[in-house]
């Protein structure tokens, strides 16, 4: 039995006692410290049934915690050990972190590097998780010297760490936010330049003017078809998110006329080495003090309000969860 947030079909989102299974073949149980409010925690309060797969359900895709109990056959981790998991079906087909204890397949569990406490972890979470995988795609294409890039979603969690990020390496960061209040802040985590998201949000030509080498976007729809028609000559966008819409309504132009690449980001499926390599990275190119900047923690009761703030996008940066109560 443990503590938990729970979501059903049949009554509003609550805290309760929830039975917890002993670990089987490939998973381990975790005491779980912390965890976070993302963009699908939201929708599976919402009980969105593309993400709520299951019923009932305890929401949180993202586990930070303790390795207390080992399944047969898992040999890659060990009790005591400090982990992290990001997505892997947490939260959607499989009960998540939003609770004391939980019981996770092993397979995708990354050890924490000993530069990442637990609750710097829980704010890096599957948002700031993805803006890293964003990054390393992106650094395959274009580098700091040949020109600008261009964040989306910036005020939200993958655009907030993405800027910081990008920022470290020595890119020259542009911020697309809806939210001009948050214009310093975005400028504190290394933006050079904020921009109003109406700029991109309505449909536009498909070809523009070349503007940025390159962008990371978490918004899709209308917004995503305007950055790739204003990327430079091989440059290349990454995707990770529909925050406007999942569609894309864009032509082949960009593609064939400049060279464009388009690189999808799927951070729930990333495999192991990914992941690690992800995480390695983050331990050193993210400072701590500047996501500090942006995150706040609330308790498991306050997380179910957050929830569709996320998804309304009225939260700035992070929400961690402190599941040690």
């Amino acid at each position: 039995m443990t503590r938990a947030v729970l979501v059903s079909s049949a009554a509003p989102p609550t805290v309760a006692d929830v039975d917890l299974p002993d670990p089987t073949e490939g998973e381990v149980l975790v005491d779980v410290t912390y965890s976070s409010v993302n963009y699908k925690d939201g929708l599976a309060l919402a009980r969105n049934p593309g993400v709520a797969r299951v019923d009932p359900l305890v929401p949180g895709i993202d586990v930070v915690g303790t390795v207390s109990a080992l399944g047969p056959g898992v040999h890659d981790v060990a009790i005591g050990d400090r982990i992290v998991l990001n997505g892997a079906g947490l939260g959607e087909n499989r009960h998540g972190g939003w609770a004391q204890h939980a019981v996770v397949p092993s397979g995708s569990l990354v050890v924490l590097p000993d530069a990442i406490e637990d609750s710097f972890a829980a704010a890096i979470g599957t948002a700031g998780f993805t803006a890293m995988l964003s990054v390393l795609a992106l650094e395959r294409f274009v580098g700091p010297d040949d020109g600008p890039v261009l964040v989306t979603g910036a005020s939200g969690g993958v655009g907030t760490v993405a800027i910081a990020l990008l920022a470290a390496r020595g890119y020259e960061v542009t911020a697309s936010t809806g939210r001009s209040a948050n214009d310093a802040s975005l400028r504190r985590l290394g933006a050079a330049h904020v921009v109003d998201r109406n700029s991109l949000s309505e449909p536009g030509k498909p070809m523009q003017r070349a503007a940025w080498a390159g962008a990371v976007d978490s918004v899709g729809g209308a917004t995503l078809a305007n950055v790739l028609a204003g990327i430079r000559w091989g440059g290349a966008v990454t995707a990770c998110g529909l925050a406007q819409d999942s569609a894309l309504p864009t032509t082949v132009l960009p593609f064939i006329l400049r060279a464009v690449s388009l690189l999808g980001i799927n951070s729930v499926d990333a495999p192991l080495e990914l992941r690690r390599r992800a995480w390695d990275r983050l331990a050193t190119d993210l400072d701590p003090a500047l996501l500090a900047g942006v995150t706040r923690t609330v308790t498991p009761e306050q997380a179910i309000g957050v929830g569709a703030d996320v998804v309304a996008g009225t939260v700035h940066g992070r929400t961690v969860v402190d599941l040690r109560r």
